[in-house]
């Protein structure tokens, strides 16, 4: 728990009262949290609220600083903090308006983190086999983007890649739409798309790609070979030429008039379509 012997026993602003303040909004923390916005390989990631902090710190990721401008809610949130602070992170109180400052949200929820980007490894998505990898082609929103990372793990799914002009993972906003899978599950990225498949062929792993019509019902394909389940970008989905080069082509049953569905549901129907067929044969 927080170190008792420099303050009373924690209460309400007891730990926020005990931390070095920051009260200028041109303070370097404040500045380094707008950069980090951004996100690309050279800024740290941007972690808003304590459910992300605390999974942050549980998969070992190294958090350098950390605003709060209220008491660790509970005790897995203070053991959490009391670790970083231990560890020699920065560790700050901030006023309301300063926490709204660096906060990319409208309403924070009382933490804004700053951790070191992990390095993210193709490799480790193939493993253990049989792999099942979720590969997010030119998906843009990075909220789908985030929303497939979560599905991912909670389905079973060996790892994620994002491929061609994906959002980035680990941006904060999809950050917050995998709720910490993003720093459990393996992941990848790739600008080349076609060299992925290539290597994923290579390694015995087949090619599955979603389409919107044409192709066959998840129950009609065996998912429980080594798999990489290619999902499209908004709108246009898969480009014509990965499809036809796929080994197979998934197509989700719809009603009329509906074309097509949200890229996140219709990745998340396919993967655990997947699981349900690995669960089925063990």
């Amino acid at each position: 728990m927080l170190r008792r012997e420099h303050r009373a026993p924690r209460g309400p602003t007891t730990v926020t009262l005990a931390l070095p303040s920051i009260t200028s909004r041109r303070h370097p923390l404040v500045q380094a949290c707008r950069d980090a916005r951004g996100g690309g390989p050279d800024e740290p990631l941007l972690l808003d609220g304590w459910h992300l902090l605390v999974d942050a710190v549980a998969a070992g990721l190294a958090v350098d600083a950390v605003a709060v401008n209220m008491d660790p809610p509970g005790d897995a949130e203070a053991r959490a903090l009391d670790g970083l602070i231990d560890g020699g992170a920065h560790v700050v109180h901030v006023t309301d308006d300063i926490l709204q400052a660096i906060s990319p949200v409208r309403t924070s929820s009382g933490v804004v983190a700053l951790a070191r980007r992990p390095v993210l490894a193709l490799d480790a998505v193939f493993a253990p086999a049989p792999a099942l990898v979720v590969v997010a082609v030119d998906v843009q929103d990075p909220g789908n983007v985030g929303a497939l990372v979560r599905t991912a793990e909670a389905a079973g799914a060996t790892g994620f890649v994002a491929a061609g002009v994906s959002a980035d993972p680990l941006g904060w906003k999809a950050l917050r739409a995998s709720m910490g899978s993003a720093f459990r599950l393996a992941m990848g990225r790739t600008a080349d798309t076609a060299a992925f498949i290539a290597d994923a062929r290579a390694r015995g792993h087949q090619i599955v790609a979603m389409a919107p019509r044409g192709g066959r019902l998840p129950e009609d394909v065996d998912l429980r070979a080594a798999t990489c389940l290619l999902v499209g970008g908004e709108g246009p989905g898969l480009a014509p030429a990965l499809v036809a080069a796929a080994d197979q082509v998934l197509t989700l049953p719809m009603a009329a008039p509906v074309e097509s569905l949200n890229v996140a549901v219709a990745g998340a129907l396919v993967v655990y379509a997947a699981a349900a067929q690995r669960r089925a044969r063990a």
